[in-house]
Order: C-alpha cells, then sequence, then structure tokens
C-alpha cells in the first residue's frame, strides 16, 4: 500500500530552481540505472554524508542526498517501505532522507502519527555540511516545527495541524519552538550565507550564472559590472604643497582622475565587447561547425540509404534470377516426366498388341486343332455309318429269297437307317433322303438300299 501523500506533484512541492537543478544534473540522469528500493538504499550508504539541499564549495549543484530523494518521489514508496527507511540501522543518512520524503510528500495529517516514535530518538549524527552533531529526535521536530530547510523551503503544513503538534510535543514535555539544527528559521539569517545561495534566486545565480541580489558584495563582484578601481594617487612632496596651496590644482586633479576612471572604464567596457564579439564568433564557428557535422551526417545518411537501396535492388535482382532458375528446372522437369510417359504409353501399347497378336494365334491354332478334330470325328462317324450300311446290305442280300411278308419289316429298318443318316448329315441328308425316297417310289426295296449309298458302295 502507497503512504498517504498530500496530492501535489513533486514538482510544486520542492522548490522549482532546486527541482529544476536536480533534474538536469548528471549525477541523478546516472541514478537512472538504479531500478529497486534496495539499490537507491546502498547508493545513500555509499555516497551521502549530509542532507543539506545543495552542494557545498564552489560546486553550486543539488547534492546527492536531494537526487537520492527525487529518485524516492520517482519510485512512489510503500508504508513498508518507509518504515524499513525509518528504522534502518546502517546509516542515519538512510533514516533522514525518510524524513525527508514524508515532510515533503507526506500528507500533513498522518505527519504526527509518522514521527512521533522518533521525536525523542538518541542516535547522533551531522545534517549538514559543518559537522555540527545533534539527534535524530531534534532533527525531527525542526523538521516538523519549521518552515525552512538550510534556506529552502518545505510545503507549509495548515495552522490548526501546526498548534497541534505543538500541543503533542508539549505535552512530551519537548522543546515547541525551532532549535536550528536544519537552519535558521528565516531565509536571511544564516551565518553561512557567503559560504552557500540563501535563497531561490541565489540558486537561481549559481546555476544560471546571474548575480545573487541579497549579497552585499554581489553589485561589487559581479563580472558584469566590476570596474578596474582607480590607481591611487601616486603623491610626492611638491604635488602635496601644490595641492595644499591651490585648491584649483586639486580640481584640477579630481578631473584627470575622474577621465582617468571614464578611459579605463571605456577600455575596460572595449574589452568587453571584444570578447563579446570573441564569444559571438566562437559560437558563429561552433555553429557552422555543427551545421557541417549536420550536413556530413546527412551525406553519409543518404550514402548509405543509396547503398542499402543498391543492395535491394541487387537482391531483388538476384531473387528474379533465382525464381528464373527454379522455372526453367521445373520446365526441364516437366519434359522429363511427359517423355517418360510416352516412353511408358509406348511400351504399354507394344506389349498389349504383342499379347493381342499372341492371343490371336493361339486362338487362330486353336481354331485349326478344333477344325481338325471335328473333321476326324466326322470321319470316323462317316466310316461308322458306311459300316452299319454295309452290314445292312449284306444283311439284306442274305435275306433277299425271304417271303414277300417280310418286306415290310425291311422296309421298317431301311426308314429307320434313313432316320440316322438324317440326324449326322443334316439339310443334305435331308435332300438326299428326299432323293432316296424319290428312288424307293420308283423301284423296290433293295434298289433304293443301293442308291443311298451311291456308285461308291458297289
Amino acid at each position: 500500500m502507497e503512504i498517504q501523500t498530500s496530492g501535489k506533484p513533486i514538482d510544486s512541492l520542492l522548490e522549482k530552481v532546486l527541482c529544476m537543478n536536480i533534474l538536469s544534473s548528471d549525477y541523478f540522469k546516472e541514478l537512472y540505472r538504479l531500478k529497486t528500493y534496495h539499490e537507491v538504499i546502498d547508493e545513500i550508504y555509499n555516497q551521502v554524508d549530509h542532507v543539506e539541499p545543495w552542494m557545498t564549495g564552489n560546486c553550486r549543484g543539488p547534492s546527492t542526498a536531494f537526487c537520492l530523494l527525487y529518485k524516492f518521489f520517482t519510485m512512489k514508496l510503500t508504508v513498508k517501505q518507509m518504515h524499513g527507511l525509518l528504522k534502518h540501522p546502517d546509516s542515519p543518512y538512510i533514516r533522514a532522507v525518510g524524513f525527508l520524503y514524508l515532510r515533503y510528500a507526506g500528507d500533513p495529517k498522518t505527519l504526527w502519527n509518522w514521527f512521533e516514535p522518533y521525536v525523542k530518538d538518541e542516535e547522533e549524527f551531522s545534517p549538514g555540511s559543518t559537522g555540527r552533531m545533534t539527534t535524530m529526535g531534534a532533527y525531527v521536530r525542526d523538521l516538523l516545527l519549521g518552515q525552512y530547510y538550510f534556506d529552502t523551503l518545505f510545503p507549509r503544513i495548515p495552522v490548526p495541524i501546526m498548534r497541534q503538534i505543538v500541543s503533542n510535543l508539549e505535552k512530551m514535555k519537548l522543546p515547541s519552538k525551532h532549535a536550528g539544527v536544519t537552519g535558521d528559521s528565516t531565509r536571511h539569517g544564516s551565518d553561512d550565507t557567503a559560504r552557500r545561495p540563501p535563497s531561490v534566486k541565489a540558486a537561481l545565480s549559481v546555476s544560471f550564472g546571474q548575480r545573487a541580489p541579497h549579497r552585499a558584495s554581489t553589485r561589487d563582484s559581479s563580472p558584469v559590472r566590476r570596474t578596474l578601481p582607480p590607481p591611487p594617487p601616486s603623491y610626492d612632496r611638491n604635488s602635496s604643497d601644490d595641492l595644499r596651496r591651490s585648491p584649483s590644482s586639486r580640481r584640477s586633479q579630481s578631473r584627470e582622475l575622474s577621465d582617468r576612471e571614464y578611459s579605463d572604464r571605456d577600455r575596460d567596457r572595449g574589452r568587453s565587447r571584444e570578447l563579446d564579439r570573441d564569444r559571438d564568433h566562437d559560437r558563429e564557428r561552433d555553429r557552422e561547425r555543427d551545421r557541417t557535422r549536420n550536413r556530413d551526417k546527412d551525406r553519409d545518411r543518404a550514402m548509405d540509404r543509396d547503398r542499402d537501396r543498391d543492395k535491394d535492388r541487387d537482391r531483388d535482382r538476384d531473387r528474379d534470377r533465382d525464381r528464373e532458375r527454379d522455372k526453367d528446372k521445373d520446365r526441364d522437369r516437366e519434359r522429363e516426366r511427359d517423355r517418360d510417359r510416352r516412353h511408358d504409353y509406348d511400351r504399354r501399347s507394344k506389349y498389349t498388341e504383342r499379347e493381342s497378336r499372341r492371343d490371336y494365334d493361339r486362338s487362330s491354332r486353336d481354331g485349326s486343332r478344333y477344325n481338325r478334330e471335328t473333321s476326324s470325328r466326322r470321319s470316323r462317324s462317316r466310316s461308322r455309318s458306311r459300316s452299319q450300311s454295309l452290314q445292312a446290305r449284306n444283311d439284306h442280300i442274305d435275306h433277299r429269297s425271304s417271303p414277300l411278308a417280310d418286306g415290310s419289316k425291311e422296309k421298317t429298318s431301311a426308314s429307320a437307317n434313313l432316320a440316322k443318316l438324317r440326324d449326322l448329315y443334316g439339310d443334305t441328308g435331308d435332300q438326299k433322303g428326299g432323293a432316296m425316297e424319290r428312288g424307293t417310289h420308283r423301284d423296290n426295296s433293295g434298289e433304293e438300299v443301293i442308291r443311298l449309298g451311291g456308285s461308291s458302295w458297289k
């Protein structure tokens, strides 16, 4: 669960100049590599040695502690993480950064609940860069009671809540007034004003190269308004006597001094103009160099673009060539397939033709064999019928002398033989039978049998 905050953006809680300096500092940009809460705590442990908002000495940038504090603002700490900060045993500066987080971002209604367990804390440390030691309880009380923190502004606590805090401190028999641990309670009352810019304008002057109007010696020490002091007059005895003697000589001498001062001022103005001219010239040279560099970069970019375009064109050409080659290969494959198909078809047709010829030869041989067999059967049946007719003739000759009463029997046997011959020879037999019947009507029965066989039977 996140800490209950006032709901205002951080840019409106911190002084604007301090916030701008933090966001533009190189150290804060290096803190982008820190991704977790524990990494930021390790950085505080290793780097922070005071919790003032500004660096000391000639470097007028934001302090390490406030850069890390702003890093915590961007992470939006949870209640559990805040308890871990306030109770951290390794470094008092880790705890101090946690209290600063609550004083800037926390809801004023919840400040007393967070700070109450620590208003009597006896751990000693030095919140400022001067090395002045104090207790954590005094530091926490000054955070609650003070409106200024080392000459920077805290978010204002509503008057009813401030009265409640003072009342609670009095009930606990603790000091209810600002002790000066975090700087004086007014902006311009600090003793080390010359050492550190004591206001927003001073910080602005440090950050953006302007002068600090709150310092008495600023106008004289400003590099813009600084003029060379007039050289001390060299007095000798004669001149001192003349000066004492004649007031006109004193006036002429003062006029000479003022003229010299004006000439020195003009000289300084000329120098400053020359410096400005040189600066403008350097600036113009840098701009021209940047333009040339940008032109070179644009030219290199255009050349790279043309090179990439040529590469793409060559790649497309190679791709088209490969496609054509593949099409030719496919065409050759199709031709080979058609050739193989035709070859298979010719081989198959030749085989079927050979097989049909073979079948035809086989069938013709079978037919000739069948004809031979049928003819042999017919010859056998003929020889059988001849033998039967010959036997019948012999029988007829043997019984020729029989009485006429047996004639009917012979006629019956002849008609039976005629029926057998009709069965064997078909219509021809019928025609022959008709001829034989006609012959029988003319002749007797014996001549009829002879005519059935023909002349070959005799």
